[in-house]
């Protein structure tokens, strides 16, 4: 049986990347446009280089997928529409979007255009690609935080192609849930400025570590098992490392795939954090063994190993394959060159002498020489004039033109359909005045007193069990914001609806699709993991019948009050926000689970305490990391043009809740250390 193909898809981060990609024999490559990508700082391409960068690509065969994988805001939509255009126009092969607006202007504009969901989009189970597989998309790319088993049943049942990351950068946070860049120095992950500050030092029980840093990935050595799983694409990360990474990487994976050894101590060399990990894979991710940094001997080993890095792209790789057909006419040479789709023929002139010898070995071994192109010889005819001769020089000349001329036709651009469609108008909201609503992480804080100052609340999951009767038809139960059992998630939420819950909350996708494909009746709000930044994207949740949708917390206060949806809105308006979800636990690197507790803290440069709060150590948990400081807008609330605003309670005593519910309803100030979040000052 002949193994599957598996897309070996490449980071290119500038020309020189995305060349040295193609050269080291890269299937697909994916880059950003300026502005409008998850690694803003990366060099990019303009939006005027795009033709020629698909050109050069679809010469060598190679697919361009183009990243658009970042939220927007109502005011840069516009510019957006223009540069689905300008992509479409380009002929690339697919948008990789993690917004849904930015899908829903893909549809509208280039239908023909392949969508590809983001790894930011926190795809964790089958249920969120089936969704993603309703909606149109042709791909999803996978959190970067699931087991071999996970992604095999996962890839299996889902319709959809599915892309995992097998190498590159681990971020410490679930893709698309991270907020600590945005709520440290007001640079957004989901905006593609990430500042890493999960890269600094942190202080645990006395040790000082990095303790949220995760060892770089690298799956190589399982290429064939992935590949025998079905999976489409295997990702390299890295559009912010180099041409000599992207070509060890690529080079590695191109061997593995064909079950030939590759070198993993130069590909170290290339580009690691104290070695590789394939911890989430493997199902250790538990064991603190995936934590490390970049050392000083880890950039003097890339220092050294870059000459011989760059001989694995220093020459133009021969991927494409040819037919060349040579035929001595009477007075001239005739050279067909072919590919799959395609056929030219070019002709010469030529004066013939007589041959001793049949010249035919010498055609073909003047033929086979196709270096300094991406073509190679995967057939030779001849078809000659008996005891005729003639010069090797005409026939290499011939070769050449015919082979720059089929260079030349398979870089001219197919553009993708374009359609011309009126502006949305997008509806500024009426001014509005916010029912209050709370977040609870336990029954326990939730009292009659309470209960009577709020318009409805939300509980996890877990506590339906715990509600009083008189409660349930105000709770709203939460999902988890990790969902990596479907199985355990998906029979509790049967038994939630038997004791008559009829109201949920999904934080991903993921939850959406679990959900409906669970209780089909039931009625589901989105939670402020959606990244919903914008009124197209909030239409987009509205029209697939979501009840009411918390907004970002990176928005601001003006950009988050002018967002209209035919549901109601809302924003977090108190509370330790949550600004990483993790399923390998920091505090593994200082204590064992036994001694844990489910609880932890870690110190940062400055002593302010994250509090580190565990679901549990079996496959469906996972960890969240909270800001030191609570938001606070109990002063502020009549500023607050939402629907609804929301206090997310986490450890707080139910006395404290009291406090805090009595203090927004008079519009009290906070009396101790807060923040306004990022709703006065925004994120780059």
């Amino acid at each position: 049986m002949k193994p599957q193909f598996v897309d070996i898809l490449a980071p290119a981060g500038s020309r020189a990347m995305m060349e040295a990609a193609v050269f080291a024999g890269a299937n697909s490559v994916y880059l950003g446009v300026t502005g409008f990508n998850a690694r803003r700082t990366a060099a990019n391409f303009e939006v005027d280089e795009l033709p020629e960068a698909v050109a050069f690509c679809h010469a060598r065969g190679v697919k361009v997928n183009v990243a658009l994988n970042t939220v927007l805001y109502d005011d840069e939509l516009p510019d957006l529409a223009e540069v689905v255009r300008a992509v479409a126009k380009s002929g690339a092969d697919a948008a990789i979007v993690q917004d849904l607006a930015v899908a829903r202007l893909v549809r509208q504009i280039a239908p023909g255009l392949a969508l590809h969901a983001s790894t930011q989009m926190s795809v964790t189970d089958l249920a969120g690609a089936k969704a993603l597989a309703a909606q149109g998309f042709s791909r999803v790319i996978l959190a970067r935080e699931l087991t071999a088993d996970e992604i095999r049943e996962i890839t299996a049942h889902c319709g959809i192609e599915t892309e995992i990351f097998v190498h590159g950068a681990h971020c410490m946070c679930v893709s698309g849930q991270c907020y600590m860049s945005a709520f440290y120095g007001g640079r957004s992950g989901n905006r593609g400025a990430c500042a890493g500050p999960c890269r600094l030092p942190y202080t645990a029980e006395g040790k000082t570590d990095a303790l949220l840093g995760l060892k770089d990935l690298s799956l190589m050595d399982h290429l064939p098992e992935i590949r025998d799983m079905g999976v489409a694409c295997v990702k390299i990360e890295g559009r912010l490392r180099t041409p000599e990474y992207v070509a060890a990487a690529v080079d590695s994976a191109r061997r593995a795939l064909a079950n030939e050894p590759y070198d993993r101590a130069m590909l170290e060399k290339a580009f690691s954090r104290s070695g590789f990990t394939a911890g989430f894979y493997e199902n250790h991710y538990l064991t603190g063994e995936m934590f490390g940094h970049r050392t000083e001997e880890d950039g003097s080993a890339t220092k050294a190993a870059l000459p011989a890095l760059r001989e694995l792209y220093r020459r133009e790789r021969q991927s494409v394959p040819v037919k060349l057909a040579l035929e001595m006419l009477p007075d001239r040479l005739a050279l067909t060159v072919s590919d799959d789709i395609r056929s030219l023929t070019l002709s010469c002139p030529v004066v013939y002498e007589e041959a001793k010898n049949d010249i035919t070995p010498a055609l073909q071994r003047s033929l086979a020489k196709t270096g300094g192109t991406p073509f190679f010889a995967e057939e030779i005819t001849c078809k000659i004039l008996p005891s005729k001769f003639c010069p090797l020089s005409a026939v290499n000349e011939l070769r050449r033109d015919a082979l720059a001329a089929l260079l030349e036709q398979r870089s001219a651009i197919t553009p993708q359909e374009v359609r011309d469609i009126a502006p949305e108008p997008i509806t500024r909201a009426m001014p509005r005045i916010p029912k209050l609503r709370a977040r609870f992480a336990s029954v326990r804080q939730l009292t009659a007193e309470a209960a009577s100052m709020l318009s409805a609340w939300t509980l996890p999951l877990r506590e339906a069990g715990q509600v009083p009767e008189e409660y349930r038809a105000k709770t709203v139960l939460a999902l988890p914001r990790a969902l990596f059992d479907d199985k355990m998630v998906a029979a509790a939420l049967e038994t939630a609806w038997r004791f008559g819950f009829r109201r949920f909350e999904a934080q991903s996708i993921c939850g959406v699709g679990l959900i409906r494909q669970t209780l089909p009746e039931a009625e589901i709000s989105g939670g402020f993991g959606l990244n919903i930044t914008n009124t197209l994207s909030a239409k987009e949740y509205a029209g697939q019948r979501l009840a009411s949708l918390t907004l970002s917390p990176e928005l601001t206060l003006a950009q988050a009050n002018a967002i209209s949806a035919e549901v109601p809105l809302g924003l977090i308006v108190y509370g330790h926000m949550p600004v990483m979800l993790v399923r390998a636990c920091p505090m593994r690197n200082v204590m064992d689970c036994a001694v844990c507790k489910q609880q932890g803290s870690l110190a940062d440069r400055k002593g302010m305490v994250l509090t580190v709060e565990c679901s549990g150590s079996g496959p469906a948990g996972a960890r969240e990391i909270y800001n030191p400081v609570p938001l606070w807008l109990g002063d502020r609330m009549q500023e607050v043009g939402t629907d609804f605003a929301t206090l997310y309670f986490t450890r707080e005593s139910a006395q404290e809740v009291q406090q805090v519910l009595k203090a927004f309803m008079q519009n009290e100030p906070c009396e101790g250390n807060f923040t306004r979040g990022l709703y006065y000052k925004g994120v780059s």
